[in-house]
């Protein structure tokens, strides 16, 4: 089985060589790497244009936010399997992409995840969050619980079959695509109980109270669009959760 890994950048001079070299230093092969610029200004395009003979696409070019480059990336994947790292995350290991093939080749499946952990930029062993996937199930999106998207890889046909991120979303467009592809559309999946991904505070995943807020909206929406009843109210008490995550780590 072939493998896409897409990363998405803008303007991340500071960690993008960090997620590239962590996608290259995989040990499975083949492994497609593309690249997806949102048109940088600093020296990001320098950056990755270094490793132009290992990285099998790079596009650089004005975009429509993160969710209208990660399906540019989407659809010039050619792999079976399809990863998206973001560009101030990194993989913990050498093998990730390796037990994620042998995951599909024993189960079967269209989705394979596992947990992602928080890390501080300036100490990236300090772990100050750690999602864990373990205890998903469908119908905990009414909560406002999925897997944790940076772990996720996917078949390339699913994306095909029932689309790609729904670029009217601000910040939970991820939500909603796996809310339409496992509730609605029931594509079957597989949890591996470990840390694929480890991903920086700040950059992406940063969020102040008001972009809480849309997200929290979103993931609402998202729900009402695919069939699932639930509110503001029931999905702000996964915070419960969520704090006693840091709490864990402190």
């Amino acid at each position: 089985m072939k493998v896409s890994i897409i990363t998405v950048v803008y303007n991340n001079q500071k960690t993008v060589a960090h997620a590239i070299e962590s996608v290259l230093k995989q040990d499975y092969t083949p492994l497609e790497y593309i690249v997806i610029d949102g048109a940088s200004t600093d020296a990001t395009v320098r950056i990755v244009k270094s490793y132009k003979d290992k990285i099998s696409q790079f596009i650089s070019e004005p975009d429509r936010g993160i969710y209208d480059a990660m399906n540019k990336g989407l659809k010039r994947a050619n792999g079976d399997i399809i990863g998206i790292l973001n560009s101030d995350d990194f993989y913990i290991n050498n093998h990730i992409v390796s037990q994620v093939v042998h995951e599909f080749n024993d189960k079967k499946v269209d989705l394979v995840f596992g947990d992602v952990a928080y890390v501080k930029p300036e100490n990236l062993n300090k772990i100050i969050r750690y999602y864990s996937s373990a205890n998903f199930h469908p119908s905990k999106f009414e909560w406002g619980w999925m897997p944790a998207h940076p772990s996720c890889f996917l078949k390339r046909e699913i994306y095909e079959k029932y689309g790609y991120f729904k670029t009217d979303y601000q910040i939970g467009a991820d939500y909603e695509l796996l809310v339409r592809f496992i509730e609605k559309h029931k594509i079957s999946y597989s949890y591996i109980p470990q840390i694929f991904v480890k991903m920086r505070t700040g950059g992406v995943s940063n969020k102040n109270l008001m972009t809480y807020w849309v997200l929290n909206k979103e993931v609402v929406r998202s729900c009402k669009e695919n069939g699932i009843n639930t509110n503001i109210f029931k999905v702000l008490l996964k915070y419960l959760t969520k704090i006693w995550q840091v709490i864990k780590f402190s």
